[in-house]
């Protein structure tokens, strides 16, 4: 089967369990934003040379595989989404970042003030990320007011880990040269 289906050419695009919505739909965009966050952690990854950093990163983009299934599946939807067996964003993915925060911290202190991106490709790159992410969380945000977002976990994750990116970053730009 080929990549280009053509399906889409209409302007719609399936959500899971073939829901066709318009490409403009707030769930695609969510997304879609969470899918090019993905992107920019995989570059970050690409780009570091730390490999305990690789392997982080790895974890974060294995973490929103499911996320971005949960958000692309219609909340009339939803527990056929869970029956199926498919992952959800938990507080267990939220306590492991909780403890990722404390010993990015505790290995490298608290850092205070703004900053200017762009030290080294690396951390350059996970600055990029955080604001992906940031932009991630409000797109999802605006699914929990319109009330078309069942799982609120989605939202701390990536609050937690627009937190994190910004610690790796100061971290990598103290690592690279």
């Amino acid at each position: 089967m080929s990549i280009a289906t053509k399906t889409g050419d209409a302007g719609m695009t399936s959500l899971m369990f073939n829901r066709r919505v318009s490409k403009c739909h707030p769930r695609v965009e969510a997304c879609g934003v969470v899918d090019e966050l993905n992107a920019v952690l995989g570059l970050a990854r690409a780009s570091s040379t730390q490999d305990d950093l690789r392997r982080a990163l790895e974890t974060i983009q294995k973490d929103l595989v499911p996320l971005m299934g949960e958000l692309a599946t219609l909340e009339s939807d939803l527990a056929a989404y869970i029956q199926g067996g498919f992952g959800r964003i938990s507080g267990a993915q939220i306590e492991k970042l909780d403890r990722y925060v404390r010993d990015l911290e505790k290995e490298s202190g608290t850092f205070q003030g703004w900053v200017s991106p762009g030290a080294n490709v690396p951390a350059a790159t996970l600055d990029l990320g955080r604001t992906v992410c940031r932009r991630a969380e409000r797109v999802i945000c605006g699914l929990a007011e319109a009330g078309q977002l069942e799982n609120r976990d989605i939202i701390i994750y990536l609050n937690r880990l627009s937190d994190i990116l910004w610690l790796l970053a100061r971290k990598t730009e103290q690592s690279h040269p």
